[in-house]
């Protein structure tokens, strides 16, 4: 919805310009020829382009690439295949940015049974959301979709209580 949104904002300033860009034309058209005007039409059309453009490179590569890359994750989601895996939450990593998406980072013990040690496993949230309420030594059955953690529940620590 954001996306479209944005799409549409971005529709109708190129519609206005579009408009005012046409009307300056059609009027230059119709002067007669070597008119003073015609300096005063060809400014306003460039002034009209050179905004055009200022709002073009920020709206589009800021607002849009954001939402974009968003939804594509989120597209994503419904055609990857998804991983079980029940696990030991380990910490919180700081937040990083995954194919444009800003994500929270969550790691968890997992054991690898060829050099019989622990390795850490990071699972990427959703930073449009709230991070789940996970607890250090929290067992968490979660599916993930490429690190990206799309369910979970949580089993509570008893060692704790």
């Amino acid at each position: 919805m954001q996306r479209r949104r944005i799409l549409m904002g971005f529709y109708i300033a190129t519609g206005i310009f579009l408009a005012g860009f046409l009307g300056v034309f059609i009027y230059y058209l119709f002067l007669p020829f070597e008119d003073p005007n015609g300096t005063w039409a060809t400014a306003v059309a460039c002034t009209l382009a050179a905004l055009y453009v200022i709002f073009l490179f920020p709206y589009m590569g800021i607002c849009f690439k954001r939402v974009n890359a968003y939804y594509k994750m989120l597209r994503f989601i419904s055609v990857g295949l998804k991983e079980y895996t029940v696990a030991p939450f380990a910490g919180i990593d700081d937040w990083t940015t995954v194919d444009g998406v800003d994500v929270n980072v969550a790691t968890f013990r997992v054991h690898n049974y060829k050099r019989d040690e622990d390795m850490i496993r990071q699972i990427y949230v959703d930073g449009e959301k709230d991070f789940p309420p996970f607890e250090e030594g929290d067992r968490v059955r979660m599916i993930s979709q490429g690190n990206l953690l799309i369910e979970y529940e949580i089993e509570k620590n008893t060692k704790n209580i």
